[in-house]
């Protein structure tokens, strides 16, 4: 599975290697070199985040669902037990 950028999302990382290159290691890199290197790390890295992402979001589903028996669950036959013994006069 390859990643893909939005346009804008693209035009963001580029300036921002750009701005990575400049700012801390005081070199120039230009918009084609800044763009290979962002696909690189994009195919190279990217499906390694994106599946810790995937395991991420798996493992907090899973919680969530297990949680779902305490949260949702209703005690069952309890007509009764709602009932005040006062309510029911007897004649």
């Amino acid at each position: 599975m390859s990643i893909e950028l939005t346009k804008e999302a693209r035009a963001q990382a580029i300036a921002s290697i750009e701005r990575y290159f400049s700012d801390e290691l005081d070199q120039r890199i230009g918009n084609i070199a800044a763009g290979a290197l962002l696909g690189f790390f994009l195919e190279e890295v990217g499906t390694v985040i994106y599946n810790q992402a995937v395991a991420e979001a798996q493992d907090r589903m899973l919680a969530r669902v297990q949680e779902l028996d305490i949260e949702l669950h209703e005690d069952e036959f309890g007509y009764w037990t709602r009932r005040s013994p006062h309510a029911r006069t007897r004649r």
